[in-house]
């Protein structure tokens, strides 16, 4: 539920444009990558659906669901989403907004009298956190308090009504308490609890079989969360009271029931076309400045594609869910250890598998660069592969330091074309080089008779 889940979003790397499918197929490509990440961070288990032309392709989970008894995960276990709730809390608000029985613009005293600057600050604020809210839970573990059940109300008198943290719509801030009180908001306009207009307006009319995060309660069936305090070992993970949650990350489903989600938000299923661009526009502060949020998600374009995300964490759980509108594409990843980057890193992965550019040189040169790097990590290079500006890059200052960095590294598990564009007349192609616990980027400037005018290696951040 936290901003780390925002952050960890914010790591894909996006190459070109969706291309052809790749000589390996995607699900070994998936199960690589996810295996090689919960053995790198030692998170239990992951779920994982890719969509790809619109269609579910792939839905698998690797690891662990609960280590005592072992229970293998399966992708039919819900785990807890966290703030990727956010979006369904949105969407209700919009559909209300179509019924005629609330608008975006409506002051919050409207809906929930009696909190501070009610009448300055609007629903859009709330759904987009520029309404100045502080935020109830900015922590990565579960306080004393938050162990405890609490009600909505008694959320907002702690949070909602003492002085705001800035102007309404002047700055950016990530607060849940926004949500508690658009939640409440969706209750007054609609005349049903909250839960019950999700369920019956959001996920029953695509068959999703969510369950409430907060009421669930054990299961066999489903993954138990954990955290680790620093390097330690997996503890079961401290769960929140009842009512915590609600209309800020309440959400436990299974990974191919978000991604029947995303296929929704693709095809705009659900609401109509004027709501889905108020879901995902950018929200400008007063200053003009983009704020990077949509309502309920993050918006932005990297490489030219349109990524509409959003991470969660709850509990003993992190999830990242990427959605490419314009591509048809989505990447959901499930995890159940709190505080952890794997989710994010995941998708990260197989976000690159979605978009990898394709033509009849791309494996013959991922080949090809696989061998430079190989070669580099011994201090040589093949000089005829280059021009005389790479040759002259390459002395032996560069070629030593090059192994002294490269060589501790081994072979590369995995070493694969990410991007390709044109620049200055040549060809770029960029290439993820993944070891144990480390990723490398690798970038080549090809000129049209084959030659490599640059082969440069860095780490990623």
């Amino acid at each position: 539920m936290h901003r780390l889940s925002r952050l960890t979003a914010l790591l894909v790397v996006l190459p070109g444009a969706l291309g052809a499918q790749h000589a390996d197929p995607l699900p070994a490509r998936v199960d690589s990558i996810a295996t090689r990440v919960l053995a790198a961070t030692g998170v239990p288990s992951a779920s994982v659906a890719v969509v790809r032309h619109d269609s579910i392709v792939y839905a698998q989970a690797y690891g662990l669901a609960r280590l005592d008894p072992r229970t293998p995960a399966t992708p039919a276990m819900r785990y807890g989403i966290g703030s990727i709730s956010k979006q369904f809390t949105a969407a209700a608000v919009l559909l209300l907004q179509e019924e005629g029985k609330l608008r975006l613009d409506d002051p919050v005293e409207r809906w929930v009298p009696g909190l501070t600057r009610g009448r300055d600050v609007t629903i859009r604020q709330l759904l987009s956190h520029t309404s100045g809210y502080q935020d109830f839970w900015p922590q990565d573990y579960v306080p004393p308090e938050m162990q405890r059940p609490v009600s909505a109300d008694a959320i907002l008198a702690r949070w909602a009504k003492r002085p705001l943290d800035f102007e309404p719509g002047t700055r950016w801030q990530y607060s849940n308490t926004n949500f508690v009180i658009a939640a409440l908001a969706v209750e007054k306009a609609s005349g049903v609890p909250f839960w019950q207009f999700v369920k019956t307006r959001l996920l029953d009319p695509l068959g999703i079989a969510a369950v409430d995060f907060d009421t669930r309660g054990p299961s066999a069936v489903e993954p138990q969360g954990y955290l680790r305090y620093g390097l330690g070992p997996l503890r079961p993970a401290i769960p929140t009271g009842a009512g915590w949650m609600w209309g800020a990350g309440e959400l436990a489903m299974t990974a191919r029931d978000l991604a029947a989600w995303d296929r929704s938000v693709i095809e705009q299923r659900l609401l109509r076309p004027e709501s889905y661009r108020e879901l995902e526009r950018d929200v400008l502060l007063a200053s003009g400045v983009s704020s990077g949020y949509g309502l309920g998600v993050d918006v932005g374009t990297t490489a030219g594609h349109r990524a509409i995300s959003h991470g969660g964490e709850v509990a003993g759980f992190v999830a990242q869910n990427i959605v490419f509108p314009d591509d048809s594409a989505a990447v959901v990843v499930l995890t159940n250890q709190d505080a952890t980057s794997a989710a994010g890193t995941i998708a990260q992965g197989v976000a690159s598998l979605l978009f990898t550019t394709e033509d009849a040189l791309t494996q013959g040169r991922a080949e090809r660069a696989r061998a430079i790097f190989a070669g580099l990590q011994k201090g040589t290079i093949d000089r005829s592969l280059f021009t005389p500006d790479a040759n002259a890059y390459f002395s032996a200052q560069a070629l030593a330091d090059f192994a002294a960095g490269l060589a501790p590294l081994g072979t590369p598990t995995a070493f694969v074309q990410t991007g390709q564009s044109l620049r200055g007349g040549m060809t770029l192609r960029s290439y993820r080089a993944t070891f144990p616990g480390r990723v490398l980027r690798v970038w080549t400037f090809e000129t049209p008779d084959g030659k490599l005018e640059q082969y440069q290696i860095a780490p990623v951040g």
